[in-house]
């Protein structure tokens, strides 16, 4: 989940947030230790996400992960499979606060050598955003706070509905004339595009937690909140190509987004700028695109750090009650990874979700179809005490 520019580079191939895709010039470096995810059941998505896997995800039934001897197991169809993870000094590298999640390599971004053109926009980009809304106490007015009150909705759910529950996970299916609304949405949320965005997420779910995440707290707190977006290149070097958008790819409407993301903030901060002047700017672009990005960032980081898991999920996924408030349902991250293609992740009447609800109304009133659930033989399988 994450940042903006692009277009008018033509990039290639990296996907996540506002900033864009570059072509890979390093080659993709082998990784000793493999994770896999449990099955999902829209088969073309399964066929995208087989291609990384070293077994089909559909086979696993368990994975264990143990962090005191550095290795990760998984039984898949009835075969015992131990991956050792690389031997990084644990005692070195410190736990997070409050909680067991041991840093197993902390990755240092700031001070490092090889930015690239991308780093710099995407650091320049969250960098402008933050300055913007310090401006915030000397231009409050009322419009201008509930502008950015009711932006804070439409893009947030723009992202937690449609780029992640509609697109990554294909969830549920709407008309294609509103899907694409709610995918418009959620490009104003200065996240990047529809492609990138899918693409870095899907892969955080086929390789989650391991050394080929994009954005694991293994690698420190701080790294998997913000600072993955601004190392590009080990994000390609993680996990190579971006192979697995194709369905997205296929469709004109996304790869006009991806061609010119970078227009479409432009022209909303100019529309506000035209509307309510500095104060409208400052509250409706500042400060949203702000606070829409820090709590996308808690569901990466604080979500995988702090809270309780319901579900073996063999990953660090933590159900966050206070993040799934700010995130629309997003922080019931554990009921998410165990079933990742459910359409409601708060799962429990008093798990509070309001992309839920908000796509049970659009079922109820007979535009969302296809709505996704866990059944009750797959909660059996993935509950601890199976």
């Amino acid at each position: 989940m994450a940042l903006i520019i692009s277009a008018l580079l033509k990039p290639s191939s990296l996907p996540f947030s506002p900033l864009q895709r570059v072509t890979p010039t390093a080659k993709t470096r082998r990784f000793s230790c493999k994770v896999l995810n449990c099955g999902h059941p829209d088969l073309e998505l399964n066929q995208i996400q087989r291609k990384q896997s070293p077994l089909g995800s559909s086979f696993v039934t368990q994975l264990r992960r143990s962090y005191s001897n550095g290795e990760v197991s998984a039984l898949a169809n009835g075969v015992s499979v131990v991956a050792k993870e690389p031997d990084h000094d644990l005692k070195t590298q410190g736990r997070i606060l409050f909680s067991d999640v041991v840093v197993q390599k902390r990755r240092e971004v700031f001070w490092r050598g090889n930015w690239n053109a991308l780093d710099i926009a995407s650091a320049g980009i969250v960098l402008a955003m933050h300055l913007l809304s310090l401006c915030a106490p000397f231009y409050f007015n009322w419009p201008a706070f509930w502008l950015a009150a009711g932006l804070y909705l439409v893009t947030g759910l723009g992202i937690t509905l449609s780029f992640h529950r509609n697109l990554s996970h294909r969830s549920f299916k709407l008309p294609k004339w509103l899907e694409y609304l709610f995918a418009y949405c959620g490009v104003q949320a200065l996240q990047g595009n529809p492609i990138d965005w899918v693409s870095t997420h899907r892969y955080h779910h086929q390789f989650c937690d391991s050394e080929r995440d994009p954005h694991s707290p293994i690698e420190g707190f701080w790294f998997s909140h913000m600072n993955w977006l601004f190392d590009t290149s080990t994000v390609i070097e993680k996990r190579g190509d971006s192979t697995n958008v194709g369905d997205l790819e296929k469709q004109p409407f996304y790869r006009f987004l991806q061609s010119t993301y970078i227009l479409h903030p432009i022209a909303l901060g100019a529309l506000l700028y035209a509307l309510g002047g500095f104060p409208f700017l400052v509250w409706g672009m500042g400060v949203r695109t702000i606070w829409v990005y820090h709590i996308t960032w808690l569901v990466n980081s604080a979500s995988h750090v702090w809270g309780r898991q319901a579900w073996n999920t063999g990953d660090l996924s933590k159900n966050n009650w206070w993040v799934a408030l700010l995130a629309f349902g997003e922080g019931w991250h554990n009921n998410h990874h165990a079933f990742e293609y459910s359409a409601r992740h708060g799962l429990e009447w008093w798990q509070l979700d309001l992309t839920w609800y908000v796509i049970k109304f659009l079922q109820v009133v007979g535009v969302a179809t296809e709505v996704k659930l866990p059944s009750q033989l797959h909660k059996q399988k993935m509950a601890f005490n199976n």
